[in-house]
């Protein structure tokens, strides 16, 4: 045990602070995705994210937004395990055909009014999986889809720039 904390006040903090640039991003965006939440959702918007048959680089990049460089739910957003409190299904991936049954159930356990984004070019059109045997496309084609955020994968400043968009609608 002693030797662990030894090691840690030993390392220090290897974290690496964002650029200035991609900073001033980040602030620009959560400062009016902090005002719309506000708004609309008494200042807190959950979200429950559901991965539909992705290559999980999407995913990757969702994280990195709720870890503390980038830190979310300072701007009042909250991940949830359950469909039935959330505000916001955060989609990932074409729609495997094991995935659509259980997708179309999150959708219809989520509370209205409900927001759906779609999150990579998987989940706009398929991205390079496309459609096939294992695979039947872009999210809109199983539930209806209110904001796209492009990228393969998007960066966390254009994920929190699509819940922005999805919670202005």
């Amino acid at each position: 045990m002693f030797r662990i904390l030894h090691q840690i006040f030993r390392t220090g903090i290897v974290t690496e602070p964002l650029p200035l640039l991609a900073e001033a991003e980040i602030e620009e965006v959560g400062a009016r995705l902090e005002d719309a939440i506000g708004r609309r959702f008494s200042k807190s918007l959950t979200i429950r994210m559901v991965d539909a048959g992705s290559c999980n680089g999407c995913e990757l990049e969702i994280h990195a937004i709720n870890n503390p460089i980038y830190n979310c739910e300072r701007f009042g957003i909250h991940f949830t395990a359950s469909p039935r409190f959330a505000d916001m299904l955060l989609v990932t991936g074409p729609v495997s055909r094991n995935m659509e049954i259980a997708l179309r159930r999150t959708y219809n356990a989520a509370p209205s009014p409900k927001l759906v984004v779609a999150v990579g070019d998987c989940g706009y059109n398929g991205g390079i999986f496309g459609e096939s045997y294992a695979s039947l496309g872009g999210v809109g084609k199983i539930i209806p889809v209110d904001v796209y955020v492009h990228g393969c994968p998007p960066k966390p400043a254009d994920i929190l720039s699509g819940i922005l968009r999805a919670v202005k609608i």
